[in-house]
């Protein structure tokens, strides 16, 4: 990674294309998300202009023009649950482990909290004790596990529940 700044930004449509191939890379490796692979450009735009046009929080990490990280709340459609919302990132290969995970969590958290969310809530692969520790640290406490929730490659993996209440 060279020492060009890595900037925290809300999505704008210019970063479709980038963030798109990010959400690709990420999802390739099989591990982190429950994607296997991005859906498909048109599909990704769709999704992030509907979060933009709904003022869902979305942050992603750019350097050099390129998306190298995100992190998205989307709020529940629910009149019931639309206090909450569900928290999704990633962040690609050669960028980890350098704090950027938790500068994107707290943006967009901060977003939430602005956007008048109670409660934020996601699910980890239990096999991901990184992300884990980076949820813990911010704030999100253990709720849950929701057992063999996940097959990736004939693999079973546990999802941990995690969530934080504002206020």
């Amino acid at each position: 990674m060279s020492s060009e700044i890595i900037t925290i930004e809300r999505i704008r449509e210019e970063h479709i294309e980038s963030f798109h191939k990010a959400l690709d890379m990420v999802s390739r490796e099989r591990k982190y998300l429950t994607f296997l692979e991005a859906p498909p450009l048109e599909s990704t735009r769709e999704f992030v202009l509907d979060m933009i046009e709904g003022g869902h929080p979305q942050v992603v990490a750019v350097m050099g023009g390129k998306v190298v990280g995100w992190c998205d709340i989307r709020r529940h459609a629910r009149e019931t649950h639309a206090h909450c919302g569900a928290l999704g990132m990633g962040i690609i290969p050669g960028y980890r482990d350098k704090g950027l995970g938790k500068r994107l969590i707290c943006a967009a958290l901060e977003l939430a909290c602005e956007r008048g969310f109670h409660r934020v809530e996601l699910h980890v692969h239990a096999d991901n004790p990184r992300a884990i520790a980076l949820y813990e640290k911010v704030g999100f406490v253990r709720e849950g596990v929701a057992r063999d929730a996940v097959k990736i490659d004939g693999r079973f993996i546990d999802a941990i529940q995690m969530a934080v209440i504002f206020g």
